[in-house]
């Protein structure tokens, strides 16, 4: 296939409004693939290359030498040179990489190089989410678009799915399920402004400790334990402490869901930004013991070659409790009194005592619900006593006076998957903040947000969407300044959560719900 056709059906998909065109387009462009180019066409298609980092950002395809008059590169060979960047090392693969991507732009056509450029710098946006995606594959393959959605859930990548439908048609979903040391999509949960409203969506429930700590998967084969984050990116090096934690628990094959996060000695949690530190270290050997990592529980989807993820919740604590020592598991209470008012009181009170323990608040779960992988259902709620959002960082000021030299003031902005104020799947501004951000913090977005560059006018740095940040506010209010209407009040930024992807933040929906 010629990589001319996938840059047309881009420019395609991004220039039709309506969601069954899309897919439509996409599923066309899937079909006319080989199995080969398939898993290429998949990450493209959904916006960035097969290989997760090819060493090249915005400023290597800035300038763009001028076109080819002729379509002559083709999907394997644009992908080879991709795995060949990513691939330099050492001394003088800054050179190669340049001379590779160079070779490769002079071979490109007007239309193949903007999408190239937008491959490399995060720039691809023609509405075509996961979601839409998802659906292409499904008709593709003439399936229904919810198996393709359980099978990626399992699988935690959209292109093997789409293989295994190409190589074996709907029978081959069958080889996505759950498998100990492959991670799965972690359950998520709703918000609700307190106990009450979390229990009136859920029905009998318990209520947990909400940790503010960092979300683990932790899978164990034996003497074999390996730990993932809820990005699926596998820490196990990171984190010894949860893998002789989880070793030490009976079963030979098991699945975990909880947190890890660091203490002070009575036992109180520090700040998410000294747990996410030192889960971020890879030299863990003087971390350790100046940060240690405590692990918590709260799951268990797997035992012994028994899959539980189908089990109601209730039953899954249960096998959870007699496997975990209590000191090990989040607290927890399922409240029992006679009546409904004094379940709830139960509740309140459990609340507040985590809270008064210094968590963030708790989370309301289902007693009867399975484990609904990849999914923000009304099974679980989370009740915290401030109103926060998870936002993602489109771009940032230059600092000046105190934090000049630094990376300030960010630009906000919540998804917008319906493209109720522009593209299906891109995000939209509610505002600007700097409040809350430590000199510590600074320091670290300021490099961070470097490597995510995509312009820079010497003023405002342009980032790809990709970093989430946890904001406390006092309210949203209607604003003629941001394309939703609306703005924060009183943003201030709590904590970088390099830990969660941009997929997960909160929709502009979302926040409408608090506009007042």
């Amino acid at each position: 296939m010629l990589f001319a056709e996938v840059a047309a059906t881009s420019i395609a998909v991004a220039a039709t409004p309506g969601r069954r065109a899309k897919v439509e387009l996409l599923a066309d462009t899937l079909r006319a693939a080989s199995l080969d180019e398939l898993p290429i066409l998949v990450a493209w298609l959904a916006g960035s290359p097969r290989q997760r980092r090819t060493g090249v950002g915005w400023a290597g395809v800035r300038t763009l030498p001028p076109p080819a008059g002729r379509a002559t590169l083709t999907v394997a060979g644009v992908d080879e040179v991709l795995e060949r960047t990513a691939a330099a090392a050492g001394t003088g693969s800054a050179t190669l990489r340049r001379d590779l991507l160079a070779g490769l732009l002079t071979a490109a056509t007007v239309d193949e190089q903007t999408f190239l450029r937008d491959l490399l710098s995060g720039g691809v946006r023609q509405g075509a989410q996961q979601g839409v995606l998802i659906d292409a594959v499904a008709l593709a393959n003439g399936v229904a678009a919810e198996r393709v959605r359980r099978a990626l859930t399992f699988a935690g990548d959209l292109a093997p799915v789409a293989s295994a439908l190409r190589r074996s048609g709907p029978a081959g979903l069958g080889e996505f399920g759950l498998r100990v040391g492959r991670p799965l999509a972690p359950m998520l949960a709703q918000s609700a402004p307190d106990v009450s409203a979390a229990l009136g969506r859920t029905g009998p429930a318990a209520v947990e400790y909400k940790l503010d700590g960092v979300r683990v998967q932790v899978h164990r084969d034996g003497d074999d334990v390996a730990v993932f984050t809820r990005t699926l990116d596998e820490v196990t090096d990171r984190m010894p402490e949860v893998v002789e934690t989880v070793r030490s628990l009976p079963g030979r094959s098991l699945v975990l869901d909880g947190e890890v996060i660091a203490l002070a000695p009575d036992g109180r949690p520090l700040p998410f930004q000294v747990t996410a530190s030192r889960t971020a270290r890879r030299d863990v050997t003087g971390a350790r013991s100046a940060v240690p990592l405590s692990t918590r529980l709260f799951d268990v989807l797997h035992l012994d070659g028994n899959d539980l993820i189908e089990r109601p919740g209730g039953e899954r604590h249960d096998v959870l409790s007699t496997l975990v020592p209590p000191g090990l598991v989040v607290p927890r209470l399922v409240p029992d009194a006679d009546t409904p008012a004094a379940r709830q009181a139960q509740a309140d009170h459990f609340a507040a005592r985590a809270r008064a323990d210094g968590h963030e608040g708790v989370v309301v779960k289902s007693l009867e619900a399975p484990y609904a992988m990849g999914r923000r259902g009304a099974a679980w709620v989370k009740v915290k006593p401030r109103i926060t959002l998870d936002l993602v960082v489109l771009a940032v000021e230059r600092g000046h006076g105190r934090r000049s030299g630094w990376l300030s003031n960010l630009h906000l902005g919540a998804r917008d998957p319906e493209g109720a104020h522009g593209a299906p799947g891109g995000f939209v501004m509610l505002g600007k903040t700097f409040k809350g951000l430590t000199d510590a913090m600074l320091r670290w977005q300021t490099e961070h947000l470097a490597g995510l560059a995509v312009a820079d006018d010497g003023y405002v740095v342009r980032v790809r969407p990709e970093l989430v940040v946890e904001v406390a506010f006092d309210g949203v209010q209607t604003s003629s300044r941001y394309p939703a209407g609306m703005a924060l009040r009183f943003a201030r930024v709590l904590a970088h959560r390099p830990d969660k992807p941009a997929a997960e933040a909160d929709t502009v929906q979302t926040v409408r719900g608090h506009h007042t």
